[in-house]
């Protein structure tokens, strides 16, 4: 099962706001022996939301979608869900109670009375509203829940309540997952060199050695380090010794200047 994030929300893409979610869920993920395979982002456009989910409830990948599940007029999420999956949107009886429960604290906290029909009230039960069939996912900063279906996890876009209910779905559906496959990684600065130079030697590594995966990632340095590449090995911790070794003993023979990285 891979694993995959999309992120929803035009201010994400005008730069109001920075995303803080990809490497929050990175950060989740790898707690748990898991990593992430895929990331999307897009903006409040209903058309491209619901072909984006269509697309991906057409697979098995496990997806976080953040954002767009509140109920204001740019808030999309749910409609597009219910539509790539031409399902009808329908009020979940448990998101009702807890939805009413959010609007009672408040109301008493404020010292008014608690009248849940007003218009204002109903309209924030169309938070509670999923594609039918839906489950929820408890919210513990303010019991308005988000919503899972065909392995999807929709949460709402603001951190303090989203990295919660990302942890909770990670433990609660899926700790059959953690720590499966161990990985290792091993990587050196190599400075001066050239990608071109060390591709052949980067090919023969992978061709060797099948559970590892050679990465190559270049820096033009700074008034700090100079020009470099750092090189280095993952995955499969049975072969990425071995592979590290012969890697090291390929730059010894292009006489190349490196260090631990």
């Amino acid at each position: 099962m891979a694993i995959g994030v999309i992120i929803i929300g035009d201010e994400i893409l005008s730069g109001k706001r920075a995303d803080k979610h990809l490497s929050k869920v990175i950060e989740l993920l790898a707690e748990r022996g898991l990593q992430l395979d895929w990331a999307e982002y897009i903006g409040d456009d209903r058309a491209r939301i619901t072909a984006t989910l269509a697309r991906s409830f057409a697979g098995n990948d496990i997806v976080f979608c953040t954002g767009g599940i509140g109920a204001t007029p740019d808030d999309h999420t749910r409609q597009c869900a219910a539509a790539a999956l031409e399902l009808p949107l329908a009020l979940h009886p448990e998101a009702k109670i807890l939805i009413q429960q959010r609007i009672t604290d408040m109301l008493i906290e404020a010292g008014k009375p608690v009248e849940l029909d007003t218009p204002e009230n109903l309209h924030r039960l169309k938070m509670g509203e999923f594609p039918q069939g839906a489950q929820i996912i408890p919210n513990p900063y303010n019991k308005i829940p988000g919503f899972a279906i065909q392995n999807h996890y929709f949460v709402p876009g603001f951190p303090v309540m989203a990295w919660p209910m990302m942890a909770w779905v990670l433990d609660t559906h899926y700790p059959h997952l953690f720590h499966q496959h161990a990985r290792e990684e091993k990587s050196v600065l190599v400075f001066e060199a050239m990608e071109s130079t060390l591709t052949p030697m980067m090919e023969a590594l992978e061709a060797q050695y099948p559970l590892i995966k050679v990465f190559s990632l270049p820096s033009v340095g700074n008034h700090q380090i100079r020009r470099h590449i750092e090189l280095g090995v993952k995955g499969d911790p049975r072969q990425v010794d071995a592979a590290f070794e012969q890697m090291l003993r390929g730059l010894d023979g292009f006489n190349a200047e490196y260090v631990p990285a």
